[in-house]
């Protein structure tokens, strides 16, 4: 028996992974979190229990896992995105690990990519950013040291923020010192569900334009320069004459 922890992808049914999609029409126990994974990505599955966590705490879920393993059931545990990132799985993994329950992870597309796609962008372009930061806004837990959103942002690197459009105000008035007031901005709803919805604009203009679409939750935030910009670099991997190892020169 295994509870595998699922990546759903960021709300589209098509955009699980097959072994996830698989994983999730055989298992004989699906514990999904209804609050953002669509039960449309259920369809054809098998499973004798069906349980939306959204409705429990940590330890009905661990129970929920633990009474599957006394019968020695698999576990479809369906998170939203890819659940090593903001998906509480560490504190399930933890007490899986001390009732000695075998678990698996099984990646997924992130919102981040799903944006990205969205939106026609590359997140890292030669000359212009290659790095992203992905994190999110502190507001009812605290960021750990160091992470602290104007820390953050003194790198100017490409940034997905979490969790933050509900404090858009504090966010531009922190970026802006570092990335400029005409830095490029997404504002993107709901990414691949059939009601997504996104704004650009610049961190002059963003707040006034969100304000307009109504975004209050499920959004996500992409700031940098590398939205917008046809200005950078080619890249090294296809330059021509730039000889490597399937290319010699």
């Amino acid at each position: 028996m295994t509870v595998y922890f699922i990546g759903a992808g960021p709300g589209d049914p098509e955009l699980v992974t097959v072994k996830g999609q698989r994983l999730i029409q055989r298992c004989p126990v699906i514990i999904y979190a209804g609050s953002l994974v669509p039960v449309a990505l259920l369809e054809n599955h098998t499973a004798e229990r069906v349980v939306n966590s959204a409705e429990l705490d940590l330890q009905a879920i661990i129970e929920e896992m633990a009474q599957a393993h006394a019968k020695g059931h698999d576990v479809a545990r369906v998170h939203s995105g890819d659940p090593s990132l903001y998906g509480a799985i560490g504190e399930q993994i933890r007490c899986l690990q001390a009732r000695g329950i075998p678990f698996e992870i099984v990646p997924g597309v992130t919102a981040v990519a799903a944006c990205a796609a969205l939106l026609g962008s590359e997140l890292t372009l030669p000359g212009i950013s290659q790095t992203v930061i992905l994190t999110r806004y502190g507001s009812r837990s605290p960021m750990p040291p160091g992470e602290a959103l104007a820390d953050l942002a003194r790198h100017r690197a490409t940034m997905a923020i979490h969790l933050g459009v509900s404090h858009l105000p504090d966010i531009v008035a922190t970026l802006a010192p570092c990335y400029g007031a005409d830095c490029p901005v997404a504002v993107i709803h709901k990414a691949t569900w059939p009601g997504q919805d996104w704004v650009l604009g610049t961190l002059a203009d963003i707040q006034q334009k969100v304000e307009g679409k109504g975004f209050r939750r499920t959004a996500l935030i992409l700031v940098g320069r590398v939205l917008g910009n046809d200005v950078f670099e080619d890249s090294a991997l296809y330059r021509a004459g730039k000889a490597h190892l399937y290319r010699p020169g």
